[in-house]
């Protein structure tokens, strides 16, 4: 009897909380979002600004490297959160579909985040070379 009040009360609970953690996972989708569109907006605007101040090809290359490398943070921060509302739904809905939808997403960050700090760090070498 125990048992079975217990699983009940489990149940209960689950129909309570789902709905919270769901509107989670919409709010970590929506966030992604704005804070890859916010990375954009910055950047787009420190383009036109370093196109308008520097004149010459060195001054903008040296600084479209930093741009780059800002957006790319951004990016990184935007397939951080992406991957953390993936965790939530793959734990509040776990279906064989779901962990494969996450293995999937891990894995192309991964490769994302390697090959994106790999430009960051390039980029930063070739500013330091243009500073000499």
């Amino acid at each position: 009897m125990n048992s079975q009040r217990s699983e009940k009360m489990k149940q209960q609970m689950m129909h309570l909380v789902l709905p919270l953690f769901e509107t989670i996972v919409f709010l970590l989708y929506i966030l992604c979002i704005l804070v890859l569109m916010w990375g954009i907006v910055l950047a787009i605007k420190d383009f036109f600004q370093t196109e308008l101040r520097h004149p010459t090809r060195v001054d903008s290359r040296y600084n479209i490297t930093g741009i780059r490398s800002f957006l790319g943070s951004y990016i990184l921060l935007s397939l951080e959160i992406l991957i953390a509302a993936d965790i939530v739904e793959s734990i509040i809905n776990p279906s064989i579909q779901d962990l494969i939808i996450l293995a999937s997403m891990v894995v192309i960050r991964t490769v994302m985040a390697y090959f994106l700090h790999k430009e960051m760090m390039d980029a930063k070498k070739e500013q330091e070379e243009l500073k000499k």
